[in-house]
């Protein structure tokens, strides 16, 4: 058999192997922290991606409240929410949106760089994202 005529085996949802990747967000830049988050969820960085499959792995994101974007776009960035109504508008800065809930903001940056496709919604669940060093999935990362 020639080099022309072999062809690789395609992976089978059973054969999908996840592995958990644990990111420390401390003082660490929003815009530079998403894309490697991405990465591991959508499974680029494996050698048997193809974009037709989910392979994407577990990533746990740890201090997300402690997470920094540059310049002055702590009060200038807006995250908006429209509940369908007249006047339903609801407008909160990073800032804010950081002291209320940090969670969310890691999960929209990665929301916002994730392909619009059938499988955003399992790899947004496959984030892990917990305002603080403790959290629940330590046994996932024996060693």
């Amino acid at each position: 058999m020639n080099k022309l005529t072999q062809s690789t085996k395609p992976t089978k949802e059973k054969q999908i192997d996840r592995k958990w990747h644990l990111i420390d967000a401390q003082d660490k830049i929003l815009g530079r922290l998403t894309p490697q988050i991405v990465k591991l969820v959508q499974g680029k960085h494996k050698t048997s991606y193809v974009p037709n499959m989910d392979i994407g792995d577990y990533v746990v994101v740890i201090n997300a409240s402690k997470v920094v974007i540059t310049g002055k776009k702590a009060l200038a960035k807006e995250y908006t929410n429209y509940s369908g109504y007249p006047g339903g508008l609801r407008k909160i800065n990073f800032a804010d949106l950081l002291k209320k809930d940090s969670r969310e903001v890691i999960k929209r940056a990665v929301s916002g760089m994730l392909a619009k496709n059938k499988f955003r919604s399992d790899r947004l669940n496959r984030v892990n994202v917990f305002p603080n060093a403790e959290h629940s999935f330590a046994s996932k990362f024996v060693k």
